[in-house]
């Protein structure tokens, strides 16, 4: 796998640790540049009006220090894992909500993945991570995204992909590129699930598997139909449950179809909060 760029959001929490934990290992491997981002605000909204300037600014800058001496002991706590020369590191302590400093960031770095944990901190600098990460699904559309739950066991490999697909959308390469790069790099099954019978498949759709198929030739892969049984969340947890080689669960996000049943809120924070392995969004372009 050649050089990865990789956004690791931090606001200190255990969780946001075992996410990043998660990112050096399964990137062990491979060359990484690591952009580790903590965002702070002055304020609810971060506005300051004339009478309030000379505090805020006074506060803005303790914010500042904080963040910058917690993010100098993220990079110890790194260093004491150990040194690995593939891997570079870059913190960054930025003014802003998180939505806004880690969509600047993949634009402006070129990211190829946000890894993230689901849970924030608590206390006075608690920047609600666990509530970001839907707004970051949802809104940072130009990155993958992968969710890390805090009590995932981490492993050192990924066996098994499982890749939920309504097969309303006919595949480019580039699309499935952030899955198929895991899968070589690991030597991974993929599983593509198929939530209903494969006889209710339309025209259509049938075309879309059968181009998904000559995609994913470069890798090991195999078709699941899964009958619902009381929701998709539900039906994917159980398919995991049912096999401990599946370290990854993958969604590709196009609109009004099939990931619309699971972006649509509760239920995505029901899989990103709920999954126990992994959970990689993938949006399209379209």
């Amino acid at each position: 796998m050649k050089k990865q760029r990789i956004v690791l959001p931090t606001d200190f929490s255990e969780n946001a640790w075992h996410a990043m934990k998660y990112a050096l290992t399964i990137f062990r491997d491979v060359p990484c540049d690591f952009f580790i981002v903590n965002a702070f605000q002055v304020g609810s909204s971060g506005l300051s009006t004339k009478m309030g300037m000379a505090n805020d600014t006074r506060l803005f800058q303790l914010m500042k220090e904080e963040s910058e001496r917690e993010l100098k002991r993220v990079m110890e706590r790194i260093h004491g894992r150990g040194t690995n020369n593939k891997h570079s590191f870059k913190t960054l302590s930025v003014a802003d909500t998180l939505v806004n400093a880690i969509g600047k960031t993949v634009y402006n770095q070129g990211v190829d993945y946000i890894v993230m944990g689901t849970k924030g901190a608590s206390g006075v600098r608690e920047v609600f991570m666990g509530s970001n990460t839907y707004k970051i699904i949802k809104e940072i559309d130009f990155c993958p995204v992968l969710v890390i739950p805090d009590d995932y066991e981490i492993q050192p490999s990924i066996d098994t992909i499982l890749l939920a697909t309504g097969y309303e959308h006919s595949f480019e390469t580039y699309e499935l590129k952030p899955v198929l790069k895991l899968a070589k790099h690991f030597g991974s099954n993929i599983k593509i699930v198929h939530v209903g019978p494969e006889e209710a498949l339309n025209k259509k759709q049938m075309e879309s598997k059968t181009a998904l198929e000559g995609l994913l030739k470069v890798a090991d892969y195999q078709f699941v139909d899964a009958a619902e049984n009381i929701s998709v969340n539900t039906t994917l947890q159980q398919l995991i449950e049912e096999d401990d080689s599946i370290q990854l669960i993958v969604m590709i996000n196009h609109d009004h179809t099939f990931f619309e049943r699971l972006t649509r809120e509760p239920v995505i924070k029901k899989i990103a909060f709920n999954t126990k392995v992994p959970f990689l969004v993938i949006h399209l372009f379209e």
